[in-house]
Formats: structure tokens, sequence, C-alpha cells
């Protein structure tokens, strides 16, 4: 597993690392309306998986916008926000934010997809920051583990690899 810190402490990821050239794997994570979300809810669609640890945060915030205003310019593209926030405090944001191209979905309830990605920060019960982009076929073509939990991914990089993908 990749070595990762919050707030320059580290941290033990829980899970599966994922890789390049994986399959990407599957998941249940809720919508904001309390729906069940899986990978094949997407599916056909090239997928950025944002993964943050609170949306309530700056750096969090930031990288939800900056995803959205990538998204609105990108086809056959879905941007999933991933965080262990609660499905309201989730749908609360976007409506204060006024954001419209982002999923936000939460892992709150099993942990299932911070399991799956390998991005469970055990000692505090939330994931760590980490972007991964899955094609129309579910492979997965880029993941970014970032290092100090609190700072930005890639942002570039990201967005390249989602307009490569296929």
């Amino acid at each position: 597993m990749p070595a990762v810190t919050f707030k320059n402490n580290p941290v033990t990821l829980i899970g599966n690392e994922v890789k390049v050239g994986d399959k990407a794997p599957d998941f249940k994570v809720l919508a904001n309306d309390m729906t069940e979300i899986t990978l094949d809810s997407s599916k056909g669609k090239v997928r950025l998986f944002s993964v943050i640890p609170s949306i309530d945060t700056g750096v969090c915030d930031a990288q939800t916008r900056r995803f959205n205003e990538e998204a609105a310019k990108l086809d056959n593209v879905e941007v999933i926000t991933v965080s262990a926030d609660l499905p309201f405090a989730q749908r609360r944001w976007c409506a204060a934010a006024g954001l419209e191209n982002v999923i936000t979905v939460s892992d709150h309830k099993d942990l299932f997809f911070g399991k799956a990605y390998g991005v469970v920060m055990e000692e505090l019960r939330l994931l760590a920051r980490a972007t991964f982009v899955v094609d129309s076929n579910d492979v997965v073509t880029y993941a970014e583990y970032v290092e100090e939990a609190s700072n930005h991914p890639n942002y570039d990089a990201a967005i390249e690899a989602v307009k490569a993908a296929k």
C-alpha cells in the first residue's frame, strides 16, 4: 500500500491498492437521495472517482469544484466524488455550492468503496485523498493516492487521463 499521512501523521490504509491496468473493483455507496450506486450505475462511461476525506474542508471543497468545472467540458464522462460524509451533508453542500456536474456519494455506511480501492484511513474512519480514472470497459487507467491527505491531487494528470480514456 502507498504511504499516506494526514496532517503529517502516518495513517494505515485498509483495503486493496488499485493500480493502472486493474479491473475496477465494484462497490456499493449511497447517493444523496439514499439510493444505492455501484460501478455498473455508470457503465459505458469514463469515470473519474475523486476521493476526499470530507466535503466540508477547504481542499476537498476546492477539489470537488475543480473537477466539477472540468466535467462540464467533457462528453461521456461521469465525475463521482466519494467521501465518508453522510448523504445529507453531501446534499446540503451541493445545494449550497450550486454544483450540477459532480455526483457526490457516501461511503459512510460500509466503507465498501474505501476498502475496494484501498483508501480507508483506519485511524480516522475517513477516506484518504485519491483520484482514479476508470474507462468505459471498467479498466483503471489512472490511480493517484495523494501522499499527504490534506494536499491537492494532481488535477492536470487526472484530467489528461480522463481525456485519454475511452
